[in-house]
């Protein structure tokens, strides 16, 4: 089993609060969770990827516990076996975009250049790879930030809104190649969205509250 949340809960405060439905995968598995926004998708995604503890339930990666981790450890666990592509690219600005996904595998432990220049051909961007970040359109930063995610071969790959700014043919290049990557790492995919474009290319789908 690579993906295991169970009876989770989260509250920000009295008044926002969430119950998240449970969700089991294994290798190779994908699942699209649609919401709109305030939904608690954005939520779910944050609890699975280990950078938010519910208040109640249990998220088991790869068979281990996430919560039960602490500081380093957690830290250590998701940088070699989680991908996270985040609504918003978190890119060092100072660095080019080659460089940010060397920092990617150097915390991840792993040394494969060539798989981060086959990620940036299959996104189109391999032109872009000695351009420094700043330099980049949304839509550029947005697929850095996905290749990023897949630099450490992770075996859980969580994507918030990774289409979001992207028009339909980037779009469709961008599911293809999370697709094509989580197969080939025999890892389990979560796509985060309410872009209804996504619905084409995942089957699995989950909905938290209503559309």
């Amino acid at each position: 089993m690579i993906l295991q949340a169970t009876q989770l809960s989260f509250a920000y405060n009295p008044t926002v609060s969430f119950q998240l439905p449970d969700i089991q995968l294994v290798a190779g598995d994908e699942l699209l969770v649609l919401g709109k926004s305030g939904s608690g998708k954005t939520t779910l995604l944050n609890i699975l990827g280990g950078l938010l503890k519910p208040q109640k339930g249990e998220v088991k990666v790869n068979g281990t516990s996430l919560y039960t981790l602490q500081g380093n450890s957690l830290d250590k666990f998701r940088g070699k076996n989680i991908g996270i592509v985040f609504q918003k690219p978190h890119l060092l600005s100072a660095l080019t975009v080659l460089e940010n996904l060397e920092v990617a595998n150097y915390f991840a432990g792993k040394n494969k250049r060539v798989l981060i220049e086959k990620n940036l051909e299959e996104l189109g961007i391999v032109h872009k790879k000695q351009s420094k970040v700043t330099t980049l359109s949304e839509g550029e930063a947005q697929r850095v930030s996905i290749a990023r995610a897949l630099a450490n071969e992770p075996k859980l790959i969580l994507a918030d809104e990774p289409t979001a700014s992207l028009d339909d043919d980037n779009a469709e290049a961008v599911i293809r190649l999370l697709k094509s990557q989580a197969k080939r790492l025999g890892a389990a995919l979560v796509v985060v969205t309410h872009d209804q474009r996504v619905k084409n290319h995942i089957a699995n789908h989950l909905t938290i509250g209503d559309l």
